[in-house]
């Protein structure tokens, strides 16, 4: 979450970013920290008590080298699992910076709403399990209308093959999609599609972790969320401490509840 203050009407950031931690089970948040890098996390795990962090069993975090950074440090023995939210997200990034430099390319200009890939480019982002068939229609008249190389059909097939290896039950069977994503991507050889295969090669790990447990980042996106509240209600807060106090007393408050 982003901080700011006002100063003679402009805006100034005082505190760029604060990282939530919250317990997966319960929703409580346990803590606030300033900053988002690995000594954030990892100086508020320092404070913990050794034995309060042995009973850590599992971590679910954005993908972020950071966070893995200071989890590796202060909680050794803890399996990490990784968002699957943030993973598709990442899938329908690389979408979006494909459709991009295909339109910068070929139109030499940005997308605009004449451009069928521009204006159905909600559609491209869309799970294809989700699709009735007359948005298959419209989906395949960008394809057949707006796509002149193949390159958009492609990044868009990879990234519902990411969607397909998340939505597995099984570790074997979750390989066997990545080795499919991954040929996929070589035949496909454009970059956002080889930096996608090459995060989900540097996660992998904490896909399976996520795979087997399940274990994701909602809870702590609810607690984001009531975040938001709080500062809305309060019409936003001036010292940073006494913020982060309102917090953590309001989500004790609702847990003992």
């Amino acid at each position: 979450m982003r901080w700011f203050r006002t100063n003679e009407g402009a805006w100034r950031r005082f505190e760029p970013w604060m990282t939530t931690l919250v317990d997966l089970n319960t929703g409580q948040v346990l803590g606030i920290v300033d900053g988002r890098d690995s000594r954030a996390v990892g100086d508020w795990l320092a404070q913990r008590s050794e034995q309060w962090r042995e009973r850590i069993e599992i971590v679910a975090i954005d993908p972020s080298a950071a966070f893995r950074k200071a989890l590796r440090t202060w909680l050794p023995r803890a399996a990490v699992s990784v968002d699957k939210f943030h993973l598709v997200k990442l899938g329908n990034d690389m979408v979006t910076t494909a459709r991009q430099r295909l339109a910068r390319t070929h139109r030499g200009h940005r997308g605009r709403k004449d451009d069928p890939a521009w204006a159905h480019r909600m559609l491209l982002l869309r799970g294809a399990d989700t699709l009735s068939p007359r948005a298959w229609d419209r989906l395949e008249t960008v394809f057949r209308t707006d796509d002149p190389t193949d390159e958009l059909s492609a990044a868009w097939g990879i990234k519902e093959q990411l969607r397909r290896l998340l939505a597995t039950d099984t570790l074997a069977q979750a390989w066997d999609e990545r080795m499919r994503m991954g040929y996929f991507a070589q035949i496909a050889n454009m970059p956002e599609a080889t930096k996608l295969y090459d995060t989900v090669v540097t996660w992998w790990d904490a896909i399976e972790v996520l795979i087997v447990t399940g274990a994701t980042t909602a809870r702590v996106e609810a607690a984001n969320t009531g975040i938001k509240s709080i500062k809305r209600t309060g019409r936003g807060f001036r010292n940073a401490e006494n913020y982060r106090t309102r917090i953590l007393l309001t989500s004790a408050a609702k847990t003992v509840a």
